[in-house]
């Protein structure tokens, strides 16, 4: 191998930027908890304003619960945002996404096999043979 042969200078590239994320406010369903990444709306008491901050340390957090305990995420979470968030409190949070998410796609689903369905009824109708219709 040759050790004069210098290769320069490089730099990896930098990851696409994928599109922002925007956070829209939520009802207040209680009135003793604020979930995390949200405050009260200081001129409507019943609407939570995200913390855009907050939310994509969150984001990122679930990602890192891959490789690592809740417990530890939750400091880590705590340390990046300064807003505490207890192990317990992540986890519940991360079940309830993934319990909606799961809803979700299940209703999803199941529209689009009455869509078919339904198309298959309509088409059913109008190629019947020896059928009539009532006027």
């Amino acid at each position: 191998m040759n050790k004069d042969r210098d290769l320069g200078y490089w730099e990896l590239p930098k990851p696409p930027k994928g599109k922002e994320k925007e956070w829209h406010p939520v009802a207040r369903a209680s009135k003793i908890h604020v979930p995390f990444g949200y405050y009260v709306d200081p001129e409507n008491d019943r609407l939570l304003l995200p913390i855009p901050e907050e939310l994509e340390a969150l984001e990122i957090a679930k990602r890192h619960l891959k490789q690592y305990t809740y417990r530890d995420v939750a400091i880590w979470l705590t340390k990046q945002t300064g807003r505490y968030i207890s192990h317990m409190g992540l986890k519940k949070r991360v079940d309830i996404e993934h319990k909606r998410k799961k809803a979700a796609t299940i209703k999803r689903k199941l529209a689009k096999r009455l869509e078919e369905t339904l198309a298959q009824i309509k088409e059913l109708e109008e190629n019947r043979i020896g059928a009539y219709t009532e006027s």
